[in-house]
């Protein structure tokens, strides 16, 4: 097995980004996280993509082992921490792989820095449109009706921030394994020792209710989501992406991944993953990296073929 080491780096404004490096390979990859997780969630990816591959994961500003001096109030908090982090270690010319709350990470990214990325990944991806955070209702579901507006608001709901939260403070480790199980894992769970080490990664998470309220206000559409009016980035996003959804996502519905397909237009590869909840990471591993490895090869020959 390719070995994976942890190592840190120093930004200019202070913080201090953790990651995970892959030993060996050629062609630069740089995995970015979901909400509730860190690089250590990309652990079967970095165990089982090809050799070819040189992988970095990284923790993203206020969880796992990055620091979080700042508090975030939008993606491109995010987004600029990745800037400076692969400026530090001189990464260039590579491709993205966002999962959930990456995928609206590594979006930004590609707007605001096109030089950098060459071919772009979005897994179980928020929406170019953001992810609206509803207020709970009284039958403690979603009111589709009353959208949050502000982050205090984000903060006190009862149906999601407060439950999480406090499992979080508490250590309620069942709790936790409740939710993704729940939620997030529909057609296969963690094996016992590995689910052991993700329930400890989700309790690193030092910004919840800034990362629900950073993905409801993010918008780089053309439209505006209900909250807030979208940039029009979009169509700088040249690079192909590819966009992989599992049909039973609790968490991404098909109008968000929709959404994406439909602003980032012809530069699309679109993928539904068959029986898979919303990580594909654990619930199908070889279709996930099947896919992600065929994406990227076919590309890579289109590339050359066009450089001849």
């Amino acid at each position: 097995m390719t070995m994976s080491v942890m190592k840190k780096v120093s930004l200019p404004n202070g913080e201090t980004i953790a990651y995970r490096e892959r030993e060996g390979g050629e062609e630069p990859i740089l995995l970015v996280h979901g909400n509730m997780t860190s690089s250590k969630h990309w652990d079967l990816v970095l165990e089982n993509m090809s050799s070819r591959y040189k992988i970095y994961a990284i923790d993203l500003r206020g969880f796992g082992a990055s620091t979080y001096i700042t508090p975030i109030s939008t993606i491109k908090d995010f987004s600029d921490d990745v800037k400076g982090f692969v400026d530090a270690i001189g990464l260039q010319q590579f491709a993205m792989v966002g999962w959930s709350l990456g995928g609206a990470v590594c979006q930004q990214f590609c707007v605001d820095y096109p030089e950098y990325c060459n071919r772009l990944l979005l897994v179980a991806s928020g929406s170019t449109r953001g992810y609206p955070f509803y207020a709970t209702g009284e039958d403690g579901l979603p009111d589709t009706s009353n959208r949050l507006q502000t982050l205090e608001e984000v903060k006190e709901d009862k149906g999601k921030t407060i439950p999480v939260q406090t499992a979080y403070d508490a250590g309620d480790r069942d709790f936790l394994k409740a939710m993704w199980n729940m939620a997030i894992y529909r057609n296969r769970q963690p094996e016992p020792r590995r689910y052991e080490e993700y329930v400890d990664d989700m309790m690193t998470q030092r910004n919840l209710a800034e990362v629900y309220q950073a993905l409801n206000l993010f918008n780089i559409s053309p439209y505006h989501n209900g909250l807030t009016q979208g940039s029009d980035q979009t169509k700088e996003i040249s690079i192909p992406v590819l966009v992989l959804w599992g049909d039973q996502d609790l968490v991404i519905t098909k109008n968000m991944t929709d959404e994406i397909v439909e602003d980032l237009g012809d530069n699309v590869t679109f993928k539904i993953l068959h029986g898979n909840g919303h990580s594909p990471l654990v619930d199908d591993i070889e279709g996930l990296i099947n896919s992600m490895e065929q994406f990227l090869e076919e590309k890579e020959h289109e590339t050359d073929e066009t450089t001849r």
